[in-house]
């Protein structure tokens, strides 16, 4: 049986390591890849040396690809994924699926109407800590889930000028690294019913609705769940964090509770602890080779015929949520 041709829209070293996790499966073939910058496609090229380099997303579209993997700037997110999807590929998008919901759930309704396979990176749900997790909370271990404090403080922050451009990037640190935290809770308790959303966001240290043009680098926000869950969220840029980042989800119920956290500042390195009172088990540690899971499990879906799943219904769910924090801080919600 012939592999799934794939083109790769975006070769920086998110693009490339998705790409590498989607080979190593075996099951696709990297066809076409798209990249502006030459160094980008260089390296991409080393991966996959049969790939046809393209000009543009039409370009490989008119090699009637089977799939296209999207990592661009978020602004392009959800037009070339309609695009792709729209002439017949399946697509695999880097988070966030669009700048706000509207765009979100455009994608999601256009991959519903063409019956194609539609994945997001939302990398988090396959490390092994939260595979540890995970049956703690939906098994009833730890009795019914109380309270979620989710924390996310990247001490640099992007790198890239239009992180800091709202038009582009749809907001700072709460739709860049708030956005894993929220699908994270919401995934794991089965996407309740958020019934309100309070928060507060600054930049430089002033209420973002003071400062209309810049983006978040600070925020907290408060999702109260139906049954009675409260969700706690708080992350930023460039926060004095004594470490180069600090992620976390707690899940306190009624019988124990269970969290991930990373270690020593790494950004890939996580282990899960049960919680019991003032007592505490180790589930999981490194390592774990978690990065590219979504992007393999995308691949091999794609291998196996499949189409549409009502599943991806749910990437809307935590873009909503997003499009609530902004509102209930005062700031504007992007545009589409």
């Amino acid at each position: 049986m012939n592999k799934p041709r794939v083109g790769f829209l975006g070769t920086g070293w998110i693009g490339r390591h998705r790409m590498a996790a989607m080979l190593d499966t075996g099951v696709i073939e990297a066809a076409a890849i798209c990249d502006p910058a030459p160094e980008c496609v260089a390296e991409a090229r080393a991966l996959a040396p049969d790939a046809q380099v393209a000009g543009s997303l039409d370009e490989m579209l008119a090699m009637e690809l089977d799939g296209i993997v999207i990592a661009t700037p978020s602004a392009a997110h959800a037009e070339q994924s309609i695009h792709a999807l729209q002439a017949g590929a399946a697509v695999f998008c880097q988070k966030p699926l669009g700048r706000n919901a509207a765009e979100a759930r455009a994608v999601i309704g256009a991959a519903k109407t063409v019956n194609r396979l539609l994945g997001v990176d939302l990398s988090y749900r396959h490390t092994a800590a939260v595979g540890a997790i995970a049956p703690l909370l939906r098994d009833g271990a730890i009795g019914r889930v109380q309270a979620i404090d989710l924390v996310f403080h990247n001490a640099y922050g992007p790198d890239k000028p239009w992180f800091y451009d709202r038009a582009l990037s749809g907001g700072g640190c709460v739709i860049d690294l708030g956005v894993h935290l929220v699908d994270l809770a919401l995934w794991l308790l089965d996407f309740p019913v958020v019934e309100r959303v309070s928060a507060s966001l600054s930049a430089s240290g002033k209420p973002l609705r003071e400062t209309p043009h810049a983006v978040e680098d600070y925020a907290v926000a408060t999702l109260d769940l139906a049954g009675g869950t409260v969700v706690r969220l708080a992350c930023s840029w460039r926060l004095q964090a004594g470490q180069e980042a600090v992620i976390e989800a707690s899940f306190y119920g009624t019988n124990g509770g269970a969290k991930l956290r990373n270690i020593g500042g790494s950004f890939y390195d996580f282990e899960a602890l049960r919680l019991n009172g003032t007592q505490q088990e180790l589930l999981v540690s490194p390592p774990d080779e978690w990065g590219g899971r979504a992007a393999a499990a995308w691949a091999r879906a794609l291998a196996a015929g499949s189409r549409f799943e009502p599943t991806a219904e749910a990437f809307a769910a935590s873009a909503d949520v997003l499009d609530r924090i902004y509102a209930a801080a005062g700031a504007p919600v992007t545009s589409s």
